[in-house]
C-alpha cells in the first residue's frame, strides 16, 4: 500500500480553506465549505471580479490580471493567496492545477492540506500515459497507445503509423477533452500535433502529447471514485458521458442506460478492488470506453472532481464536495458516506446538461454582458453556475455558464423535466447552446438509449430549424480552460 495511506492517523483539522479555481465549481466548493462550518477564501482574476460568489466567501483576494498564467495557474499566487488569508488547505476544483503533481506538493510542502488525491497519485495516474501504463500492469484492457512523444514529427508519425489510423492527439497532463485532436491520415498529423500542443499549453501549462487509438463510435462510461486515506473505497454507481461534441462533454447521466448490470456491476468491483490494493485516495474517476465487442477498455484516470459529479449526487444522496474534503483530512469513509452506497440500487435517474456561451450552430464563444440571466426552477431541477444577471462572460476562459440537472423516477421523466428547464432557461445578451442541446434531447436515438460517441454527428447532420441557423460574427477559439 503506498505511504500516503498511513500519513494520516488522526484527523486533520481544518479551518479555512482557500478555493483555487473560478466559476461553478469555486461557487459549488464555497457551499460545500459552508455546510461543513468551515471558512472559505476565493480568488479571483481582473475578469472575474464581478462573479457573486465572491461575496459569498469568507475572504476574497484578487490573483492578478485575466490571462490563467497571470492568474489561476500562477502556483506562487495562489501559495502567497493562502498564506496572506491564514488558510489551511486549498481545494483546486477542476481544471486549471487540478492535476498538478508539482502543486499539490508546493501546498503540502507549505503546511497545508490538498483537497484532492496525495501528490504521488496525481503524479501518477493524473499523467495519462503513466495513467495507462500502471493500469496495465494492474490487469486493465487498453486500446494502443504510445508514451509521451518528443516535439519530432518523424517519431511522432512513426508512432501514428505503428499503432494505426485513425489516432487521437491528447495532452498527457490534461482533462476534460480539452486539446485533444482526432487524426484520420498522415496527411493531418503535423497541422493536429502543432494545434494540440499550443492548446496543452495554453491550458494546462505544459504541451506534452501522446497518441492513443482512436475508437470508433463507443460509449463513454465512467465510474465515480471515493477513496479515504487508509484503504477504504467506494464506487459510487457509473455515469454515462458519451454525448460529446470533439471529445467535449455535452449531456451526461446516472446511471448508464441500457448497459449489461452484472457487466457494470463486475468492472466496479474490480476497479473498487484494485484501488484498495494500491491505497489510491480521497476522489478521483475512472474513465472507460465500452464497445459490444470489446467491453470495457481504460482510458484515463481523473485525479480529481469531475464536472459532473452533480448527477451522481441526485442518485446517490452523497454531496461528493463535502466527502471529498472530508476524506482529503483523513477521516474513514465508512464515516463519510452512508451504508446506502455500498451495493443499495441508487435512487432515480439523473442527467446534466451543460450549458455555454457560444453559438449553436457554428459552436464558436460567445462573449459578453449577461442582460438577462435566469435559471430555471421546478421540481427536479438544479442549476449550478458561477453567474448572476448584469455579470460579464469573457474570453480568458471556459464559456460554460452552468450546468442544468433534471432528476426523475426514471430516464423518460428526467429527460422532460430537462427539457422544460432548458426551455425556460433565460438567457439574453450571448448566444448559448440550449438549441443545440435540445435537439440532442429530442432525438430518437438519445430518445431510444442508442448512445454512442457519434451521437452528436448524428444530431448536426439532421436539418436545424430555422432559428438554430442566425449567422455570427464571432472567431472560433478554443478557450476550454476550466
Amino acid at each position: 500500500m503506498n505511504a500516503a495511506t498511513n500519513a494520516y492517523d488522526t484527523v486533520r483539522p481544518l479551518r479555512r480553506v482557500l478555493v483555487a479555481n473560478r466559476g461553478a465549481v469555486a461557487a459549488r466548493i464555497i457551499r460545500a465549505l459552508r455546510a461543513l462550518g468551515l471558512e472559505s477564501v476565493a480568488v479571483y482574476s481582473d475578469a472575474d471580479a464581478g462573479l457573486p460568489y465572491l461575496r459569498e466567501a469568507d475572504v476574497a483576494l484578487r490573483l492578478g490580471e485575466a490571462p490563467p498564467l497571470a492568474s489561476y495557474l500562477d502556483q506562487d499566487k495562489l501559495l502567497e493567496a493562502a498564506r496572506a488569508s491564514g488558510a489551511d488547505a486549498v481545494h483546486p476544483g477542476y481544471g486549471f492545477l487540478s492535476e498538478n503533481a508539482a502543486f499539490a506538493e508546493r501546498v503540502e510542502a507549505a503546511g497545508l492540506c490538498f483537497i484532492g488525491p496525495s501528490p504521488h497519485w496525481i503524479r501518477r495516474l493524473g499523467h495519462k500515459t503513466e495513467a495507462r501504463s500502471f493500469m496495465a500492469a494492474q490487469g486493465m484492457p487498453l486500446a494502443p497507445s504510445s508514451g509521451v512523444l518528443p516535439d519530432d514529427m518523424d517519431t511522432v508519425a512513426a508512432a501514428a503509423a505503428r499503432i494505426g489510423y485513425p489516432v487521437l492527439i491528447k495532452p498527457a497532463g490534461g482533462g476534460g477533452g480539452i486539446g485533444m485532436v482526432p487524426v484520420r491520415d498522415a496527411a493531418a498529423l503535423a497541422a493536429a500535433w502543432q494545434q494540440a500542443r499550443s492548446v496543452a499549453q495554453r491550458s494546462f501549462g505544459q504541451a506534452e502529447l501522446y497518441l492513443e487509438k482512436l475508437v470508433e463510435q463507443p460509449r463513454h462510461i465512467e465510474f465515480q471514485v471515493l477513496a479515504d486515506r487508509h484503504g477504504g473505497v467506494r464506487i459510487l454507481w457509473e455515469r454515462d458521458c458519451s454525448v460529446q461534441r470533439r471529445h467535449q462533454k455535452v449531456i451526461e447521466e446516472a446511471r448508464a442506460h441500457g448497459l449489461d448490470r452484472a457487466e457494470v456491476e463486475a468492472m466496479a468491483a474490480q476497479l473498487s478492488a484494485l484501488l484498495s490494493g494500491i491505497g489510491y485516495d480521497v476522489i478521483g474517476t475512472v474513465e472507460m470506453l465500452h464497445t459490444p465487442a470489446a467491453g470495457f477498455v481504460f482510458l484515463e484516470m481523473n485525479t480529481r472532481l469531475q464536472v459532473e459529479h452533480a448527477v451522481t449526487e441526485q442518485i446517490a444522496g452523497v454531496d461528493i464536495v463535502a466527502a471529498q474534503i472530508r476524506l482529503a483530512r483523513g477521516e474513514r469513509i465508512g464515516d463519510v458516506l452512508p451504508a446506502c452506497t455500498g451495493g443499495v440500487p441508487a435512487q432515480g435517474h439523473a442527467i446534466e446538461a451543460r450549458v455555454y456561451a457560444e453559438d449553436p450552430v457554428r459552436f464558436f464563444p460567445s462573449p459578453g454582458p449577461l442582460e438577462v440571466f435566469r435559471p430555471p426552477q421546478g421540481e427536479g431541477v438544479r442549476v449550478e453556475t458561477g453567474y448572476a444577471e448584469g455579470c460579464r462572460v469573457t474570453p480568458y476562459y471556459d464559456p460554460m455558464l452552468a450546468k442544468v440537472i433534471a432528476t426523475g423516477a426514471g430516464r423518460d421523466e428526467a429527460i422532460a423535466r430537462l427539457r422544460a428547464a432548458l426551455e425556460g432557461f433565460a438567457i439574453t445578451g450571448v448566444k448559448t447552446n440550449i438549441p443545440f442541446i435540445l435537439r440532442v434531447l429530442a432525438h430518437p436515438d438519445f430518445l431510444a438509449g442508442r448512445i454512442d460517441t457519434a451521437l452528436v454527428q448524428r444530431v448536426l447532420a439532421a436539418p436545424a430549424r430555422h432559428d438554430e441557423t442566425d449567422e455570427t460574427d464571432e472567431t472560433p477559439t478554443d478557450k476550454r480552460v476550466a
